[in-house]
């Protein structure tokens, strides 16, 4: 509705993980440094924590989209499911046919891969998103795939990529073999007000925008009072915030546009 008015591209503030909106707060820059190590390392169990919105999923597309040839991956983005399900929704991604529908085929048929692919230099990576809501049966599960290995080698690298409730789950005494093997954590923290700016402002610029449109001092503020650093919740704000300026025929997204945003998204009148 509102691109040819303010000469944008495309939306700038939409909440699906689009990497090439990823912005490197310093923060989002050291985790995804601790997951490109971790990964090429062959580091086994890497674990990324962060509050809902905070841009745990789009750092991970990230990572997958730089990890070159060398490298095999799945993701995994729904957890509700059982261990046979989880190694079934892994060989599928891994895009392998098995024979038999119980576990033990299922893990002979990854661990023949992962073998393969170690023959050929290939490092095999699996991220698991929202983990937070795993089972502890299926954990358990994901800490046995860490068994597949050589020598020299951790075979299969797994993210634990979730909301800080994971790191509760994995403090729990049935899980401590499991925690025992994370050797790369990282939490991301919210944004500053600082970062709210520069993230607004690199959101627009990938969108296109030249001539506007602008949030002034008090507009961003604002966002980032309602949103309290949250990267998805300042997206949402912004994007009505834009509409409520084209709304208003202004092309500066001050404190009066923000705040009528924010009652269009808390559904008051």
């Amino acid at each position: 509705m509102y691109l040819d008015y303010y000469n944008l591209k495309e939306f700038p503030f939409n909440i699906t993980p689009d990497p090439r909106y990823l912005y490197f707060t310093k923060h989002h820059q050291e985790a995804y440094d601790h997951l490109m190590y971790g990964i090429q390392g062959r580091r086994g169990f890497i674990e990324l924590t962060g509050e809902v919105g905070s841009g745990k999923t789009t750092l991970c597309r990230a990572v997958l989209a730089n990890l070159g040839e060398g490298v095999e991956t799945a993701l995994i983005l729904n957890p509700s499911l059982t261990e046979t399900q989880l190694m079934r929704a892994i060989l599928n991604d891994f895009g392998l046919v098995v024979k038999g529908r119980d576990r033990l085929a299922y893990i002979e048929t990854l661990n023949e891969f992962l073998l393969n692919k170690t023959r050929e230099g290939t490092n095999v990576a699996v991220l698991i998103d929202e983990a937070q809501d795993l089972t502890p049966a299926v954990m358990e599960q994901v800490r046995l795939l860490s068994n597949l290995e050589t020598d020299q080698h951790k075979l299969i690298q797994i993210v634990l990529c979730g909301q800080p409730e994971l790191k509760d789950r994995l403090n729990r005494p049935d899980l401590r073999q499991l925690r025992q093997r994370i050797t790369v954590r990282y939490h991301i923290p919210p944004l500053t007000l600082e970062e709210t700016v520069e993230y607004i402002r690199h959101r627009l610029w990938v969108a296109g925008a030249t001539d506007g449109p602008a949030f002034d001092e008090g507009g961003v503020r604002e966002v980032y009072r309602y949103s309290k650093g949250g990267p998805r919740l300042t997206n949402a704000v912004c994007d009505h915030a834009l509409l409520a300026g084209y709304v208003a025929n202004t092309k500066v997204i001050d404190v009066r546009c923000v705040k009528r945003a924010i009652r269009q998204l808390e559904g008051e009148r």
